[in-house]
């Protein structure tokens, strides 16, 4: 376990944790790109290096790409994190794949998925006790979407989180340090898409969500009613865009990605939403903050 020194002063310490190099533009960079701006210190960790994604960028599409995924994502990395100013990190695990096709094929042997939970979990640890995060995101129990990657990131941050500050767990990996809140990302709800298709239309704008939305099926519930803390970042939205692009494998310039104007985003949705699934503080939601209820300058240290 662990304790507050209100009287040890520094900046706040943000963890976010992804499946594979983009995920970080995709999923969080607005908020992570304002807390760099506010002074706060930001790691990125990546599970795995992406090497089974394909190229979805057909600019991209090149024999030369292609024979070296695994260094031009690593690259693209790179450059979205100096974009981001995010401090990153690779845990090294190797890309599971999507699986497609009934019946699925199986998952290679050594991917990320397949990989023992405790192995997967310990360098994750190791990290949190090097970085000393007070808060950690992370996707949801569905992965945000189910890619077996996704769905195990989820799993290694659950019980990282519940390892970092425990002595008995790992001890030979680093002093324990135990983060005071965990969060979901909850970046595609039906009622951010539903709320920017009418948007659109409003003002006589093609909408590409009118096909998602009828489709949503009636039994699945939106994320987006999850959401606990909505962290207004609209003014960071060009980073994150800058971000995204710097993955040229997988964003292609035209894609939906860019289709609704950033003035109509930071009128219509101006915030990156998450849910507040673990505290150690005290912090009343709904919040508007991912540090609320920690302080300014606050420690976390493992108690005496």
């Amino acid at each position: 376990m662990s304790s507050i020194d209100p009287n040890s002063a520094g900046p706040l310490r943000l963890m976010t944790v992804h499946a594979h190099p983009d995920d970080e533009s995709s999923k969080g960079a607005a908020t992570t790109a304002r807390y760099v701006a506010e002074g706060h210190e930001v790691m990125v960790v990546t599970c795995t290096g992406g090497e089974a994604g394909s190229i979805l960028n057909p600019a991209m599409d090149r024999p030369e790409v292609l024979a070296d995924m695994t260094a031009v994502r690593r690259a693209e990395m790179a450059r979205a994190a100096e974009i981001l100013g995010v401090e990153h990190r690779w845990l090294g695990f190797v890309d599971s794949g999507l699986p497609e096709g009934d019946p699925k094929p199986p998952l290679p042997e050594g991917c990320f998925a397949l990989v023992d939970l405790e192995v997967a979990t310990e360098p994750l640890v190791a990290l949190m006790r090097e970085f000393r995060p007070h808060v950690v995101v992370t996707y949801d129990e569905n992965g945000g979407y189910p890619h077996p990657d996704h769905i195990r990131c989820h799993e290694i941050s659950m019980a990282a989180f519940d390892a970092a500050g425990d002595p008995d767990r790992f001890p030979s990996i680093g002093e324990p340090w135990q983060p005071l809140k965990l969060y979901y990302s909850h970046g595609f709800s039906k009622g951010r898409m539903a709320a920017f298709h009418e948007a659109l239309l409003a003002r006589g704008l093609e909408s590409p969500y009118a096909e998602w939305l009828e489709n949503w099926p009636a039994d699945r519930r939106d994320p987006g009613e999850r959401v606990t803390t909505r962290v207004e970042c609209g003014e960071w939205f060009e980073t994150r865009d800058r971000a995204l692009l710097a993955h040229e494998t997988q964003i292609d310039p035209t894609s939906r990605w860019f289709f609704v104007p950033l003035e109509i985003q930071r009128e219509i949705w101006p915030t990156e939403d998450y849910e507040l699934v673990r505290s150690l503080v005290d912090s009343p939601t709904p919040e508007d903050d991912l540090f609320a209820g920690i302080g300014a300058h606050v420690a976390v240290r493992p108690a005496v």
